[in-house]
C-alpha cells in the first residue's frame, strides 16, 4: 500500500472517531460539539461577553453569535445587557442549560489531551508540525476551528468534507 493511502486511512479514522463522538453527543444531549464547548465556557465563567467567549473558544464572533442564537432558541442560554454598561451583552446559562452540561458526555479531546501531554516534547512538536502541514496541504489553514474535536461545519449549514480518495484523484 502506498504511503499516501496510509495517511488517508489515518485521516479517515480520525474523522470517523469524531463522527461517532458527535453522534453520541447529539443522542445524549441534543448538542453539537461546538455548542457544548460554548455552553461549558459560559458555565465556567458564569457570564461572558460575546467577544470574550469567541476568544475563549477560538471561534469567530460571528460563529459564536450563530451558535448562541440556536442555544437561546432552545432556552439553554440567555443573553442580557450589562447593568453598568448597556452596550455590553453577556451570555448566561439557563437552568436547562446547566442540566444539559451535567449530563453531557466527556469531550473526545480530553482523552487525546491526556495522552498527548504524556508524550515527550519532541514528539508533541513533531505531531503538531505534521498536522499543520497536512492542514496546509488540504487548504484548511483559514478554516474557523475551535480546539473541540467535531465533524462538519460549525453551523451545520454545510456538509463535512469527504476525504475518501476518488479514482481521478479529486476529493470534490
Amino acid at each position: 500500500m502506498a504511503r499516501h493511502e496510509d495517511v488517508l486511512i489515518s485521516l479517515r479514522q480520525i474523522i470517523r472517531a469524531t463522527d461517532l463522538y458527535s453522534r453520541k453527543l447529539s443522542k445524549v444531549s441534543g448538542l453539537t460539539s461546538p455548542q457544548l464547548l460554548i455552553m461549558q465556557a459560559v458555565g465556567a465563567k458564569g457570564e461572558i461577553t460575546m467577544g470574550d467567549l469567541a476568544n475563549e473558544v477560538s471561534l469567530s464572533q460571528a460563529t459564536v453569535t450563530t451558535i448562541l442564537d440556536r442555544l437561546e432558541k432552545r432556552e439553554l442560554i440567555e443573553r442580557k445587557r450589562g447593568e453598568s454598561d448597556k452596550r455590553r451583552v453577556y451570555a448566561h446559562l439557563t437552568p436547562a442549560g446547566e442540566a444539559i452540561i451535567d449530563q453531557a458526555p466527556t469531550p473526545l479531546q480530553e482523552e487525546f489531551i491526556s495522552r498527548f501531554d504524556r508524550l515527550e516534547d519532541w514528539e508533541q512538536s513533531l505531531i503538531l508540525s505534521s498536522l499543520q502541514r497536512v492542514a496546509a496541504m488540504m487548504n484548511a489553514e483559514e478554516i474557523d476551528a475551535s480546539p473541540m474535536l467535531d465533524l462538519g461545519a460549525i453551523d451545520r449549514a454545510q456538509p463535512a468534507v469527504d476525504l475518501t480518495p476518488r479514482a481521478n484523484g479529486s476529493n470534490q
